[in-house]
């Protein structure tokens, strides 16, 4: 039976398409090995039926000198660590999924020659990815890739992000929009990075809206913990609707009810409002390495699915003219709607399992020669 390695970083970024991707191999009937660093031991449950492999990893963002000082040789150690694992599975492929800890993986992959594939979420190259994208044969793209492509345009395959099958179940689901005296549904939410300024940001936009609007709206908002007394106190003296939790279970389905979403553009943020299909002003965070979340927002705001707009430059005042211009016009939003879910790619997963089969094979192909 053919064995895939998937290698990824630690966070649900990586980690959700590279669970994605395992689960549809091991239907296709492959043997799955998950390698990362030593949280990798957390995953098993997301992981069913794989082998969970720990490499030692190191990132360079928010150490010390002397952490820094030692990340190149944590690094050579990790590479060392993942070739010595890789020789004993003899891998049909390797894909990494960007993260720190896929670094030493993917470059043990390529100094033993195994076939090799990446895949990148956002349409800048993050800088794990960037360190090897000219040493993999395929570079998958969720997005077209808008700064630090592989010099060779060629291996570049644009397959969209995988999709949790729950965003799939409701991909392309009915936009209920606006009447002219209904509730307003507003879905607020951002990363565990972001999350604090969305919660200073709308509350205090929304204050300044009309009243009759005010009463319309029925806002669910994700908050960070500590976050949640505050928000809620202003929405209440605001006299607005609002439901309030630090973590949805059921974020698709929330996305789907929505009829305007403000959030974050992270690159799984993004595809999953393409694949709905849901209108969003867009807030990319301005401490993003290289960033990359600009770009995604662009994405959308270019094919008038969405609007991006600056931290930066943006104001509680401005803010509440954007969500008071916006459920204004029903008809515009509907349409950002249809926009959004033109963008989206829905068969992410099967494209990048084809990616996956196809690299195996080639390495068949080459031991049996």
């Amino acid at each position: 039976m053919t064995t895939i390695v998937l290698s990824a970083g630690g966070t649900g970024g990586h980690l959700f398409p590279a669970q994605a991707l395992a689960g549809e191999l091991v239907r296709r009937g492959k043997t799955i090995v998950v390698m990362t660093d030593r949280r990798g031991t957390n995953y098993a449950k997301a992981f069913p039926g794989a082998a969970i492999e720990t490499v030692p990893s190191a990132a360079f963002a928010d150490r010390s000198v002397l952490g820094l000082l030692a990340a190149p040789f944590e690094i050579l150690a990790g590479i060392a660590s993942a070739w010595t694992k890789l020789a004993r599975i003899k891998p049909g492929a390797v894909i990494g999924f960007g993260g720190y800890p896929s670094l030493p993986v993917m470059i043990a992959a390529w100094l033993g020659r195994w076939p090799t594939a990446i895949l990148e979420q956002n349409a800048v190259t993050g800088r794990a990815n960037r360190a090897v994208m000219n040493k993999v044969r395929v570079m998958a793209a969720a997005f077209p890739i808008a700064r630090f492509a592989p010099k060779d345009a060629s291996k570049i395959v644009l397959t969209g992000n995988p999709l949790r099958p729950e965003v799939v179940a409701l991909a392309g689901s009915a936009y209920a929009q606006p009447d002219a005296s209904g509730p307003l549904h507003l879905l607020v939410f951002g990363g565990s990075q972001g999350a604090r300024a969305m919660s200073e940001l709308v509350p205090a936009a929304v204050a300044l809206l009309p009243e009759p609007f005010r009463a319309r709206l029925d806002i669910v908002q994700q908050c960070r913990p500590e976050d949640l007394d505050g928000v809620r106190k202003a929405y209440e003296a605001a006299g607005v609707k609002a439901e309030l939790a630090s973590f949805y279970t059921d974020m698709p389905a929330r996305l789907a009810r929505a009829q305007l979403v403000v959030a974050r553009s992270g690159a799984g943020t993004v595809s999953e409002l393409m694949a709905i299909g849901r209108p969003a002003i867009l807030i990319p965070l301005p401490h993003a390495l290289d960033d990359n979340q600009t770009p995604n927002a662009e994405i959308l705001s270019k094919a008038n699915a969405g609007w991006c707009v600056a931290q930066a430059s943006l104001t509680p005042e401005k803010l509440a003219g954007m969500i008071k211009l916006a459920f204004s016009d029903p008809d515009d939003l509907a349409k950002r709607a249809a926009n959004a879910h033109a963008l989206a790619r829905l068969d992410a997963v099967a494209r990048l399992a084809d990616i996956a089969e196809n690299l195996a094979q080639s390495s068949y192909q080459r031991t049996a020669a």
